[in-house]
């Protein structure tokens, strides 16, 4: 008798769409959290032009990435497919009737 595969693991299952949406919300949050620092460094070192000129351009797309990267599904875990791998040898040995027209 051969082995069979592994079963899958209920460890293994996806996270369910709560989770996943607190994720997200996370990741969202944190990229549009960054944005309000760079405007006070901005406003802070206005001394400097290039410098707050840099930090208002770096916060200007902030928000179009931080919902791209929010509305974008989490990588799931590659799984391996367990393909029957069952014997074959009793279809083998009967015999192939022949049709003759």
């Amino acid at each position: 008798m051969t082995a069979r595969p592994d079963p899958v693991l209920i460890t293994s299952a996806a996270l369910s769409f709560e989770q996943e949406q607190a994720i997200r919300k996370r990741r969202y949050a944190l990229l549009m959290g960054m944005r309000i620092p760079f405007l006070i460094a901005a406003a802070a070192l206005s001394s400097i032009p290039w410098l707050a000129v840099t930090l208002l351009v770096v916060s200007i797309p902030l928000p179009w990435i931080a919902v791209l990267i929010a509305n974008d599904r989490l990588l799931r875990p590659a799984q391996s497919t367990h393909p029957y791998q069952g014997d074959h040898s009793e279809l083998e040995q009967r015999p192939h009737p022949i049709i003759d027209t």
